[in-house]
């Protein structure tokens, strides 16, 4: 299942979630134009030290399978949810955190979104590195971040419809799925595919499993301590019938 849009209107502009989306579009540009590239025996360029490598940070050293790393190590756990490993895993990236991110955002306010956005990203790192300390292998993506959106918004919104895409072989169909069933298979997907990197013995590269589900906890658990504000002083939209309430369930 693809999400395409959701129907659940905001009643503030998504100002900050379009932010976060070009500040990942403009890495990965950086990236491609010479910031990192993929060699046989690692990563190279001005930026692969900015991916986070789980041994750097628990053992404070700087491993040389990437080139020189960001000094002080810690502050890869911030610049890697920045960066992309390729055009692909940018855009569905995005996708999800153009849809979900403008609900939270409305609901959190800007600064709150922020921290909150920074937060789950760190935390999502925090489970990837707790299952591997001493892996070697470089971590990058908003993945974990947005997946503590997508967790933020099971919470708030679980009857939220969203406009998907489905496959299921060759049926590709449209069809609007509510939002606990989408977000929920997906969250389920994740444990399977971090099952079967354990049945595999969790080495090597791939997708960071568990830093998705780590960020969706995160996410599921750190959006009422955040405190989602109210719209009283928000005009209704015109084809809307007048609520001041800031969720839809």
């Amino acid at each position: 299942m693809i999400p395409l849009r959701d129907e659940n209107p905001t009643r503030t502009t998504p100002v900050l979630t379009w932010t976060l989306i070009l500040v990942n579009v403009l890495v990965y540009i950086a990236q491609a134009m010479g910031g990192m590239s993929e060699t046989r025996t690692g990563l190279s360029g001005a930026m692969a030290g900015w991916t986070m490598v789980p041994r750097e940070v628990t053992q404070g050293v700087d491993l040389a399978i990437n080139g020189p790393t960001l000094r002080p190590i810690w502050l890869t756990l911030f610049t890697s949810m920045f960066m992309h490993g390729g055009l692909l895993h940018l855009g569905g990236n995005m996708l999800y955190l153009m849809i979900f991110g403008n609900n939270i955002e409305d609901s959190l306010g800007k600064v709150r979104f922020l921290l909150f956005y920074l937060l789950c990203g760190v935390l999502a790192a925090g489970a990837q590195i707790a299952i591997g300390p001493g892996s070697a292998v470089p971590t990058l993506g908003a993945s974990g971040a947005i997946a503590g959106v997508l967790g933020g918004y099971l919470i708030l919104y679980p009857r939220a419809r969203v406009d998907s895409l489905v496959i299921l072989g060759f049926l590709i169909t449209r069809a609007s799925i509510p939002a606990f069933f989408l977000l929920g298979f997906w969250l389920v997907s994740q444990f399977f595919g971090q099952f079967l990197g354990f049945m595999k013995g969790g080495s090597g590269g791939g997708v960071a499993y568990m830093a998705h589900i780590g960020g969706f906890v995160a996410g599921m658990l750190l959006i009422r301590l955040f405190g989602p504000r109210t719209h009283d002083d928000a005009p209704p939209r015109s084809h809307e019938v007048p609520v001041y309430r800031a969720y839809r369930y």
